[in-house]
């Protein structure tokens, strides 16, 4: 066979398998994990995950170099922000009780590459960051005992002068992080136990901070001498507002562990709820006593609180400060231990990743390998790499998989609810429509009208004022609406961030371009509300859609162009490394594969996107329906 360039059906199906969905498997709660956990267990996680070296390092450094006592304003107002993402997940953390987090959330609603991309994004995020944590560990307990540790360190070791190593290796942390994997290695159960403990400690610690703040509180420090309350003024708030959101981004570990939690439906949205609502008063009122003890401007960005309790006489009280500071990064460094294996362990079992980390251990039930190979990683990155560069990477990884849960939540509301299947074989006449992209997943109903309206049909009682929006295509009022409300978010935020100046723009032309753009996310909005909506009984569910992701949207968006180009630049390296890896091994790998035999029969049917009011309509042949013997156990399936 002569070889040339690919056709064009080729290039179609091959951009089909871009864009395939993974099926909703609602109802199933058939897992290998051991459902173990509990509302409190998955609420505790939720709190390790957000107070931890954030609330000991970040008070400090945002109340000093941005917005001063103002400071509460801005884990207020981020609080607030993060509460939208957290919804978002918590009412896919209650439909789809499986492992995965944003991978899943994305995989179901917007196509495998996506979701690729996201879970590779994910992986980077938890493996940099539980290195970060290990370090700041490493130093906060080189500091109780007065640097020893370093000093031992560098005097047998030397010091280093490579760019992107640290300048000496830090055997403490990486020691830490091979200890922490060990425990999470003996099962959901152990470490949820471990974390109990180092939790309940670092709370008690917080109220001991609080209570004895407020004792030593100097309403003084916020009078107009000192500089007042917001010295930095509004953009001061919100500049701290950008930072203290990454604070609140640890809640994700609840929706990764839903799959091993007992009651997904009830547990994940309470435990996020709960767990935010904690950590955010722990930040503003942590912060409310700092700035009330010591002057703002005199803070020791490094370690605030307890130089704050050094400088009032209470060393005693800065000893068990920094104590509780270290029972805070335990519980953040086993969180993002329990999680990381959890996704790699769910993009394995789709097929998109190494099958190894896909096994699971069958007395502790946990994805062994992954903890492992991981554990391994972090522990090398925490001793070798200089991860302070690094740090500010994670955000823009965390930002684009809120921006893609947000917009996972629009489109399965105004999707169609797929009908059960039956564990029988189908009928040989019978016609059963497969959506295996984006684009066919955004084409919700049928031509023929239903007594009841369907979701992505338009409300009945705007039917005789927006009759215009029922001449489109079934869904495509819904589709167009949705990629106008991202496209004018995007370009709403480049103008809010960016301003005139920086666009290069005129003043007329700034607020032509501010006005069109406002016009077209509120419309997008309006477009969107005036189409039916999913409504599920027994399930949690975001309240104010499509306005709440939509919030969500347009505020993470607008945080990641507040990013540096340079962390751009870092992205778009790792983003390669990750297509590498996609198109080398998981786009023939998938899991997908399987449901899509490429014979053809008249015995069923996949439905392509259509512009008109029909749909085309392909006959395959199902793999149920083949007539050839099953399979042994020692056959593996084809690669396409």
């Amino acid at each position: 066979m002569v070889r040339g360039l690919p056709s064009a059906a080729s290039l179609a199906r091959f951009c089909q398998k871009l864009n395939r969905l993974k099926p909703l498997e609602e109802s199933t709660m058939e897992t290998s994990l051991r459902r173990c956990l509990s509302t409190l267990d998955l609420t505790l996680l939720g709190v390790g995950g957000m107070v931890g070296s954030g609330l000991y390092v970040l008070t400090g450094t945002v109340a000093k170099e941005m917005a001063g006592p103002a400071v509460l304003l801005s884990f207020a107002v981020a609080a607030v922000t993060s509460l939208l993402s957290a919804l978002c997940y918590a009412e896919f953390g209650a439909r789809l009780p499986r492992t995965g987090s944003a991978y899943l959330f994305t995989y179901v609603s917007m196509g495998e590459l996506w979701a690729f991309l996201i879970g590779w994004n994910v992986l980077l995020e938890y493996l940099i960051g539980g290195a970060a944590v290990a370090r700041a560990w490493s130093g906060y307990l080189d500091s109780m005992f007065n640097h020893r540790i370093h000093n031992f360190t560098q005097a047998h070791s030397g010091t280093w002068q490579v760019p992107l190593l640290a300048h000496y290796p830090d055997f403490l942390a990486a020691g830490i992080i091979l200890l922490a994997s060990t425990f999470i290695s003996c099962g959901a159960r152990v470490s949820s136990w471990l974390n109990h403990a180092f939790s309940v400690v670092s709370l008690v610690l917080i109220v001991f901070i609080i209570i004895l703040g407020f004792i030593l509180a100097r309403p003084h420090n916020w009078s107009a001498e000192e500089g007042g309350f917001a010295p930095f003024g509004f953009s001061g708030i919100m500049a701290g507002t950008a930072t203290c959101f990454y604070a609140f981004v640890g809640f994700d570990v609840i929706a990764a562990s839903s799959e091993e939690a007992r009651n997904p439906k009830q547990a994940v949205p309470i435990a996020i709820s709960i767990s935010l609502s904690l950590a955010a008063g722990a930040y503003i009122l942590v912060s409310t006593v700092l700035t009330l003890m010591v002057p703002w401007h005199s803070l020791n960005p490094d370690s605030a609180l307890a130089d704050a309790f050094y400088r009032r006489g209470y060393s005693w009280a800065g000893f068990i400060v920094a104590a509780g500071s270290i029972c805070a990064m335990n519980t953040v460094l086993l969180s993002s231990l329990f999680s990381l294996p959890r996704i790699v362990y769910a993009m394995a079992v789709d097929g998109l990743f190494f099958q190894v980390f896909a096994r699971v251990h069958p007395r502790t039930q946990v994805p062994l390998a992954g903890i492992v190979v991981f554990g391994g990683l972090m522990s090398l990155l925490a001793l070798l790499l200089d991860l302070e560069a690094l740090v500010q990477f994670l955000s823009i990884g965390t930002l684009l998989a809120y921006t893609f849960v947000a917009t996972s939540i629009l489109v399965l509301r105004f999707q169609k609810s797929p009908p059960a299947s039956s564990p029988g074989p189908a009928s040989p006449g019978s016609r059963v429509k497969e959506y295996h992209s984006f684009s066919d997943h955004i084409q919700l109903v049928g031509t023929e009208q239903a007594s009841a309206p369907e979701p992505g049909q338009l409300r009945p009682a705007l039917r005789p004022y927006l009759g215009f929006l029922g001449r489109f295509s079934p869904g495509a009022a819904v589709a167009w609406a949705l990629g106008i409300l991202v496209a004018s978010a995007i370009t709403l935020a480049c103008v809010l961030v960016f301003g005139d100046s920086a666009l290069h723009l005129p003043y007329w032309g700034y607020i032509l371009l501010l006005l069109l753009s406002s016009v077209a996310f509120l419309l997008s909005l309006l477009v969107l509300g005036a189409h039916q909506q999913q409504h599920l009984q027994d399930t949690f569910q975001i309240p104010m859609v499509p306005l709440t992701p939509a919030l969500s949207i347009l505020l993470n968006v607008s945080l990641m162009l507040k990013l540096s180009y340079l962390t751009w630049l870092r992205f778009s390296i790792w983003l390669l490394i990750g297509l590498t890896v996609y198109f080398g091994y998981g786009i023939w790998h998938s899991k997908e594969n399987q449901r899509e035999p490429p014979e053809l029969t008249a015995t069923r049917y996949v439905v392509f996107p259509s512009t008109s009011l029909e749909e085309v309509v392909q006959p395959v042949q199902p793999s149920s329906q083949v007539p050839t013997q099953e399979p042994s156990p020692t056959e593996q399936p084809t690669s396409p």
